[in-house]
């Protein structure tokens, strides 16, 4: 299947997830003229974060976009979610900087270990700055899918998200 053919399988209306920015509506597919070139973009637009974003469709799977992940992959980042957190002993600049490329892959799975490893619970030490701004943008990322995967409202998502974090739920 050649790149193009898999680019016209995303249709307006349709979830995709475009790593850098996490979960967007295709708004529709326009032609533009760009340095006297005619291009095929699709429009994707980031109600939450209020950003529209023009992908050539030429190019939207080899910047890693893609369709919303399955249920299946869904409950395999909640599964991760339960897991022990696994820090490294690396100096933080060292940790942040693989964070940060995992929650820009796109990848749900390695948000939700971002999420997992940086979740702290009440009776455990406070995040640093820079840590709870990584944290934070992992759960909204991973909220915001659970939430396009499931069809309910980002806030029903995020009370699951947390049930699963405490350990309150057995889903």
């Amino acid at each position: 299947m050649s790149k193009t053919k898999k680019a016209t399988e995303f249709r307006p209306n349709d979830f995709v997830v475009y790593p850098a920015h996490g979960v967007g509506r295709i708004v529709s597919i326009d032609e533009q003229e760009v340095a006297g070139l005619r291009l095929e973009m699709f429009v994707i637009s980031f109600d939450k974060d209020k950003m529209t974003l023009r992908v050539p469709t030429s190019k939207a799977s080899s910047v890693g976009m893609r369709p919303l992940s399955s249920a299946d992959v869904v409950g395999k980042a909640m599964e991760t979610l339960k897991g022990r957190a696994r820090v490294k002993r690396a100096m933080w600049s060292r940790r942040a900087q693989e964070y940060e490329q995992k929650i820009n892959s796109g990848d749900l799975i390695s948000i939700a270990e971002v999420v997992r490893d940086l979740h702290r619970s009440d009776d455990q030490r406070e995040q640093s700055y820079s840590e709870r701004q990584l944290y934070e943008a992992a759960l909204e990322r991973l909220t915001r899918e659970v939430a396009a995967v499931n069809g309910i409202e980002e806030g029903k998502a995020q009370e699951h998200v947390d049930d699963v974090l405490g350990g309150r739920v057995a889903a």
